[in-house]
């Protein structure tokens, strides 16, 4: 198995907590999230509607879809409310000298988004 290949996005300081952040790596939209000092990398499209959730809300872990309140996990992606019933692809981070650094493959496929 390789190991995988991160890619910087941002700096630390650009991600304030509880404030989504979207980035981009290779063309796949990514949404940032700052939990009590761990950054999270899910993927932002909402897997209900196509709505970027870095325009969301963000309660401590749990990320709000603007258009129809579908809730998920930051941390695992998981579906916690409908209307969304798939789960976010969630990426690897890493955190080094101050840069946010995201593996691009995520963990799963996004059930709408063609990569």
């Amino acid at each position: 198995m390789t190991s995988p290949t991160f890619v910087e996005v941002a700096e630390l300081a650009d991600v304030p907590p509880e404030t989504p952040v979207r980035v981009e790596v290779d063309g796949t939209p990514i949404c940032l999230v700052n939990v009590d000092g761990t950054i999270h990398a899910v993927h932002d499209v909402c897997t209900h509607a196509m709505q970027s959730l870095a325009d969301g809300w963000v309660d401590h872990d749990r990320l709000e879809c603007p258009r129809h309140g579908a809730v998920f996990s930051v941390i695992t992606g998981e579906v916690l409310t409908p209307p969304a019933s798939a789960p976010l692809p969630t990426f690897g981070v890493t955190v080094k000298d101050g840069r946010i650094l995201v593996d691009p493959t995520p963990n799963r496929p996004h059930p709408l988004y063609d990569n």
